[in-house]
Order: structure tokens, then sequence, then C-alpha cells
């Protein structure tokens, strides 16, 4: 159906096999992404890595990511590129060859970087993707989305525990296979924008042209409040994906199996936060949602460090799930705010959650080496607070 005959409801309804895709494509992304975490034990006895290392790694690899993002979704806003999915799974499948290769700690530099890029060049655009075959259901497509990418996440540690730590590092380049199957479903999903995500692309420019803009100081002071959100937020996620394996095993004395096993736990909690955040944000709004999430979390995360083994694992995963409940709400906040730059807002977000990783990972690294894995995460427990000026967030609804 082309935009000329009926643009309304090409733009308006919901292609959800599209979004499906991308769903998928996004497991297989963060599938393969979850690898180096997950890998870090095993690189650390390989190459004598200290915990400074480990950040430093962590830095490299979501730092480029962070960096590269938003370039990439400004520029996919104004000339779109939907075989660059294909493109950017190429490039993550040659980061796990490298890093299986990784002999020394500068070539794993390297292998992450490789790695990083591939991830750069899929989250901004498909997520536009994932919004323009959303049409009036944004926040079920973001949530639908997203948790393909989280449940890669969680798969990671599982994969990394019974095929990377039995068969050794050289093993992590059979996961060069999931990037030829991302490539091949991706190039399905360019080819549906080329036939047909173009004509409801120009249908919702033209809907939006005819929309009245938020005004500039609404837009700024809700993409201010955003990053501080996105800041706390990342930099606590952080602290579990890097390094909540070997806060297990020092705390509690849990081999690395074991220790990745719990970090799935806390993972696939993540991934169910997300499904569920983006529908109720298309029911009750997206604000909510996210103050729902932050004001829900800081309790959990304050006694979270004094708590024996099992309960720490069980407050640990609901705090993760009320916590990943507010990201699809945010980018999509975040779209409503600026709806003609939706990929560059997406790109800027997903940069900004790589970005404050990176930097959170180093730092955390460094802390951990001078006073202890255990001492950072009593320190982190309090990061969640600085959420509390989610309450000057804007309502985009009734700011028009």
């Amino acid at each position: 159906m082309s935009a000329d005959t009926h643009p309304l409801p090409a733009a308006e309804s919901t292609v959800v096999p599209v979004v499906l895709a991308v769903s998928m494509g996004h497991f297989l992304n963060d599938l393969m992404q979850s690898l180096i975490p997950a890998s870090y034990p095993l690189l650390q006895g390989n190459l004598a890595l200290s915990f400074t290392q480990i950040g430093l790694i962590t830095l490299v690899f979501q730092g480029t990511g962070s960096i590269l993002q938003p370039l990439i979704g400004l520029y996919t806003d104004r000339r779109p590129l939907p075989y660059a999915l294909a493109a950017g799974m190429a490039a993550t499948g040659a980061g796990l060859i490298a890093l299986a290769h990784a002999g020394s700690f500068a070539m794993v530099l390297v292998s992450v970087a490789l790695v990083g890029l591939g991830s750069a060049i899929f989250h901004p655009e498909s997520s536009r993707i994932a919004r323009l075959a959303a049409g009036m259901r944004p926040g079920f497509a973001q949530s639908l989305f997203q948790v393909g990418g989280n449940a890669g996440t969680a798969l990671g540690p599982l994969a990394a525990a019974y095929i990377v730590m039995s068969r050794g590092q050289l093993s992590i380049q059979l996961f060069a296979g999931v990037a030829l199957l991302g490539m091949l479903l991706l190039t399905i999903v360019g080819r549906w924008y080329v036939q047909v995500g173009a004509d409801r692309l120009s249908a919702r420019r033209s809907r939006l042209r005819q929309a009245v803009p938020l005004p500039a100081v609404v837009v700024r002071r809700g993409m201010i409040l955003l990053i501080v959100l996105m800041m706390s937020k990342f930099i606590y996620s952080v602290s579990f994906s890097s390094y909540y394996t070997f806060y297990l095993m020092e705390r509690f004395r849990l081999t690395p199996e074991q220790s990745q096993i719990c970090l799935f736990i806390f993972l696939a909690a993540v991934a169910a936060g997300t499904i569920i955040g983006g529908p109720i944000g298309d029911r009750i709004g997206r604000r909510k949602v996210i103050l729902w999430s932050i004001f829900g979390i800081l309790p959990l995360t304050l006694m979270l460090p004094w708590l024996p083994l099992v309960p720490n694992v069980i407050v640990a995963s609901v705090a993760g799930l009320m916590l990943a409940s507010a990201f699809p709400a945010m980018v999509v906040y975040a779209q409503d705010l600026m709806p003609q730059n939706t990929g560059m807002v997406a790109g800027l977000l997903f940069g900004l959650a790589f970005g404050t990783a990176a930097f959170g990972a180093a730092a955390l690294g460094v802390l951990a080496d001078h006073w202890g894995i255990v001492a950072v995460y009593k320190i982190c427990a309090f990061l969640p607070a600085i959420g509390v000026v989610a309450i000057f967030l804007p309502n985009p609804r009734v700011t028009h």
C-alpha cells in the first residue's frame, strides 16, 4: 500500500512480524555482545588481567558504541541505511573471531572495539525501524525490541558457563555463526524497509509536519533529566554485568559456573522488566513508569549488600526487573520529545547507556583493585538515589 492512497492507516498500523524480526536481531546481537563480560573470568585467568584492565576492556567495548551510535542515528534519520544492520552483524562476528585468538591485552581491546562497532551500527538503525513499524503502539514495539536484546544478554552467561568456560577461549569463535544468522535475518528486514518502510516513513513525516512541536525549553529539560537518570541507571547496571560474578565468588565463595548462573537469573529478570515497561507506558504514560521504577528500586539496592546469598540473588533480580522497566519508557519518552529524530534519539540514549557503562566499569574496576569488590557494591547501592530528579520530568502529553 502506498503512502499516497492511505497514508494515515499505513503509518499507524503495527507490523508485528517486522518488530519481532528486529527483536530477534537484537537477541542475536546482544547474545554475542554479552559473551565479552561473561568471559572476563576466563580472560582474567588466561592473560593475568587486573580489575583495572577488565574495566578498560569494558571502556573500549562500550565506549566505541557510545561515541558512534548517536552519529549513526543522526545520519540514518536523514539517509536511512536499512542494509547496514547486516554489516553491523558482520563486524560483531569478526570481533568474536579476533577475541577467540587474542593472546594479549592489546588484541583483546581491538577485538572488543570491533564488537562495539557492530553494536553502534545495529542499535540506532534497528530501533528506528522498530519505531517505524510500531504505528500507534511505540511502547509495545520498543519493549519487544529491547526484550530481545535483554534475553540475549541473559543467555550470554549461560553460553559462557557451559561452552566457553568448558572449551576455552577458542570456542568464542563458534558464535560467529550467530552473526551469520543475524546477517540473513536483518537482510530480510532491510528488504522490508526498501519495499514498504520508506512509504510508512514518508507518511509519518507528513503527519509530524502537521503536529504542534513541543516548546524547546520542555524538550531541553526533559532530555537533560533523562541523561541524569540514564547515568545513575547504567552505572548501577554495569556493576552487575561486569562484576557481579566476581562479587559472588569473593563474598560467597561460589565457583565461576555457579556465579554465571546467578548472573543469568539477574539478567533474565532484567529481560522480564523490559517487556512490561513499554506496554504499561502506552497505557498510563512513560513518565509514570519511569517514576515507579526509580522510587521502587532504592530500598532494594540499599539492603542488597547486606543480604545472604539466596536473598541477595532474589532481591537483585527484583531490583533489576524494576530498573529495566524504565528503559523502554525512557527511549519512547525521548522520541516523543523529538519525534523528527527517532534514530538520533535512540542512538543518543543507547550511546549514553554504552558510554556511561564504559566509564562506570573502568572507574569501578579501579575502585575494586584498591578497596575490594565487596566495598564497591556497598557504594553502588546509593547510585539509584540520583534518580529522584525524575519528579521534575515534564509530561509531553500536557505541554502542547
